[in-house]
């Protein structure tokens, strides 16, 4: 069979569709759903040689592809439906898996990343554990493109970024006047993301009494919006993220145990940068062809000898920087001291060179950082979540720049 719909609510419920079939709560349906929402007769999908087509049976509540109302539409492999509160996903038998886009000349590495092509195809939540910068964002990306939720939307949450009141609004939504700035109801993260996969980036900073909150939204597959007296299903692939050492943090009573092992089904712990040091020309290229920076082979040897601390975003932010400080130029070995930071400048220095520019240096490249931000800033008018991706540094980290430089982003909001 070509096409087949697939229920999403975690059991794993599939029909071929083979001529057509009724989805309803009526027992003469092929499809019967027990929803509320959802009308006696509420959708046909109907197959016509090599197409698929749903239509909708004039029902009050609609019938939705991909977040569209539609009365009727031509299905396609990965097309979400949803019909009242339930969700279902198309698939298209015909259409060739895409392979995991990650790849690494790492063997231990490259290994876990093989592993990622299959586990993409599931729903099962992953847990993306290493330290910081290594790339955990990139990944979750490519498990959503190589997923039969592709189509469907990746929605991005850093819980380290917000007040745990913010934290829980951006996560659930919320209804208007449920706080001081409530001016509206707002949909969360889990609504947003719905059919798709939503990221939880440094899941580790997340406060305990939310954590409990998110427990009970994975196990029940539902969530309750600030300030709201009725919970809303939801059904959302979770990837989530953290530096931090999660089993200590359990030992010490500040991460919840039953969360760590509901999240704990797949997990994958990312090297530094050091310890796939066979990828690290090969990453440089690719951010110096974005950046349009070339670098001489003594330069890169000698940034090869580097430690990364930083690990891939260093990198990038070094590429970045040599773009800024050196438009155009060949970068030399000469130009190497300057992109790396003075404790390293220092560790790489040869016995007997002298520093005594060395505030200075510092004083220019501040400047010159702090002339970019608001450079960006005023063409993103304000945005700073545009910003940030334009200066490909984390949000986290622009928001520090913001306030060391005492930026006000107000004077550029449009």
């Amino acid at each position: 069979m070509a096409f087949a719909l697939e229920l999403m609510d975690g059991t794993e419920q599939r029909w071929d569709l083979t001529d057509y079939l009724n989805i309803g709560k009526d027992n003469s349906c092929s499809v019967q759903i027990f929803d509320s929402y959802m009308a006696d007769r509420h959708a046909r999908i109907e197959i016509k040689g090599s197409t698929c087509t749903i239509k909708d049976l004039r029902t009050e509540s609609g019938t939705f592809v991909n977040g569209a109302q539609v009365l009727e539409a031509l299905l396609k492999d990965g097309d979400l439906i949803t019909l009242g509160s339930t969700d279902f996903v198309v698939h298209d038998s015909r259409v060739k898996k895409k392979e995991f886009s990650l790849k690494s000349k790492c063997d231990y590495w490259n290994t876990q990343l093989e592993t990622l092509s299959s586990v993409a195809s599931t729903k099962h939540p992953v847990l993306l554990l290493g330290p910081s910068g290594t790339g955990k964002d990139v990944i979750a990306h490519a498990l959503h493109q190589s997923s039969p939720m592709a189509k469907s939307p990746f929605v991005s949450v850093n819980c380290s970024a917000l007040t745990e009141t913010l934290v829980e609004s951006e996560l659930f939504g919320h209804i208007k006047g449920s706080f001081t700035g409530a001016i509206a109801d707002r949909k969360g993260a889990f609504e947003s993301a719905r059919g798709g996969t939503l990221f939880l980036d440094e899941i580790g900073d997340l406060s305990y009494n939310l954590q409990a909150k998110l427990l009970r939204a994975l196990e029940n597959n539902e969530i309750r919006p600030v300030g709201a007296d009725k919970s809303v299903k939801t059904e959302v692939r979770i990837v989530a993220a953290t530096h931090q050492n999660l089993y200590q943090k359990i030992r010490e009573g500040t991460f919840r145990a039953d969360l760590f092992y509901r999240l704990n089904v797949i997990t994958i712990e990312t090297p530094s940068l050091k310890e796939r040091s066979e990828d690290f020309e090969e990453l440089l290229y690719m951010f110096a062809r974005q950046m349009k920076v070339r670098f001489s082979f003594n330069a890169i040897q000698l940034l090869k000898k580097h430690d990364w601390p930083g690990n891939i975003r260093e990198l990038r932010n070094v590429v970045a920087r040599a773009s800024a400080l050196f438009p155009k130029k060949y970068i030399e070995e000469m130009h190497v001291d300057i992109l790396l930071n003075k404790k390293e400048r220092l560790a790489h220095a040869p016995t007997g060179v002298s520093y005594t520019s060395e505030t200075n240096q510092m004083s220019v490249i501040r400047e010159i950082e702090k002339q970019m931000i608001l450079k960006r800033l005023a063409a993103n008018g304000g945005n700073q979540k545009l910003t940030a991706i334009d200066l490909g540094m984390p949000k986290s980290t622009l928001h520090d720049r913001i306030r060391h430089y005492n930026i006000d982003v107000g004077q550029f909001k449009i």
